[in-house]
């Protein structure tokens, strides 16, 4: 079937009380933006819902790929559309739709029939009864049958101005619409859980931004050309992501000459909290992303997070904290972004990690050591923050 309407569910969204219009219209803008490029489209809202109109030839699968990326969506529903909402003709349409939707009738169905329009003169617990009996009248021969408890097929039919049919819902990927939470910046590496991380705040509603440090030649442009590949992968969903990469060699070895080598890891990422931190106030960004969980490495130890930690002045939200791996890795699998980050392009803090490296650190431990940079990397600092380069992924 060729369906010119579809019906746009969403869940989070109906709790917001009288703010619910400042989330449709931003849902509605989304989506809008994602299908301009696939034919012409009419994206509009009712009390509850939202409906997708194509006044254009368009490809069916390329459309709900689009829209199963765009956070705010719980379901999207291909509907058959009855202009003039009467009992006679939304019986119809009902026949008309099973007919054609289904070859093979030989399965347990339930009507839903939700009635918007109260103006519309039959309850809906009587059209749901009259509409299962035209269709049991029709085709119970061939095998279809009543089943109001565990039905395989429910057949939907919502009456508003219009009467829409429908019987499959296709899942969306749920949350917020980005741009409703405000912006944070993402630590984005080339490994599986920085880009997991990302895409979990940005389906709260979050815009994002991003920084990579890059060290080469210890790293190579491969590495780079990675993690881009990987923000491009998360912007699908998460919408365009500005990405700062940061030239962070000479840092990195001021810190190796000049810290203890079981340290590195840990002061390294104060440092790249750091700089985070100042972008993020430069970009009006109000959070800083990681991709962390406990106890995967030494330095998410609770010990090194809270050294860590300490350097920031900004919420820093860890979405993986409580993940194991595996968990981790199938949602990464789900996004589309595990077969990129298994490539073997090594990030700078792989580079320099210790054979040894410390789990324990006490801020003490760490300051002591730091202070062995001061006059040291304030201009490698300012340097690096100077020299970032600055990419849009779309």
């Amino acid at each position: 079937m060729d369906y010119r309407m579809l019906l746009i569910k969403y869940a989070e969204i109906g709790t917001k009380g009288k703010n619910r219009y400042v989330f449709e219209d931003i849902l509605c803008k989304r989506m809008r933006a994602r299908l301009r490029p696939f034919g012409k489209f009419e994206v509009r809202r009712e009390y509850g819902r939202i409906f997708v109109e194509a006044f254009s030839e368009y490809d069916f699968d390329d459309v709900i790929h689009v829209l199963k990326q765009i956070f705010g969506i719980v379901g999207i529903c291909p509907v058959y559309v009855v202009e003039q909402p009467t009992y006679e003709n939304i019986t119809a349409g009902l026949v008309q739709y099973v007919e054609k939707e289904y070859e093979d009738k030989h399965f347990t169905f339930k009507m839903h029939v939700r009635r918007n329009d109260k103006n519309f003169p039959i309850s809906s617990m009587d059209m749901n009864a009259r509409l299962g009996g035209e269709l049991l009248d029709r085709y119970s021969e061939e095998g279809l049958s009543v089943d109001v408890h565990e039905p395989q097929e429910l057949i939907n039919v919502e009456i508003r101005n219009r009467a829409y049919i429908y019987s499959k819902v296709i899942p969306g990927p749920g949350g917020l619409p980005v741009g409703t939470n405000g912006k944070a910046i993402s630590l984005l590496s080339g490994g599986i859980d920085s880009p997991v991380a990302t895409y979990m705040i940005a389906k709260r509603g979050v815009e994002m931004e991003a920084v990579y440090f890059h060290a080469p030649p210890y790293t190579s442009e491969r590495a780079k050309d990675k993690v881009k590949e990987l923000g491009r992968i998360v912007a699908q969903y998460a919408g365009p992501i500005m990405l700062h990469i940061i030239p962070f060699t000479d840092c990195q070895l001021a810190i190796y000459d000049n810290c203890p080598h079981d340290q590195l890891t840990i002061i390294m990422k104060r440092f790249m909290f750091r700089m985070a931190q100042d972008l993020a106030e430069k970009n009006d960004c109000q959070c800083i992303v990681t991709g962390e969980s406990i106890g995967q490495v030494s330095s998410q130890t609770t010990f090194s997070l809270g050294v860590i930690n300490e350097v920031a002045k900004i919420p820093v939200f860890r979405p993986c904290i409580g993940m194991d791996k595996q968990e981790i890795i199938d949602l990464s699998e789900k996004i589309g972004t595990y077969e990129t980050s298994v490539l073997p392009y090594e990030d700078c803090c792989t580079t320099f990690v210790a054979k040894h490296p410390v789990t324990k650190p006490t801020l003490e431990m760490i300051e002591k050591s730091e202070q062995k940079l001061k006059g040291i990397m304030e201009p490698l600092y300012e340097k690096a923050i100077a020299d970032e380069e600055i990419v849009v992924l779309r």
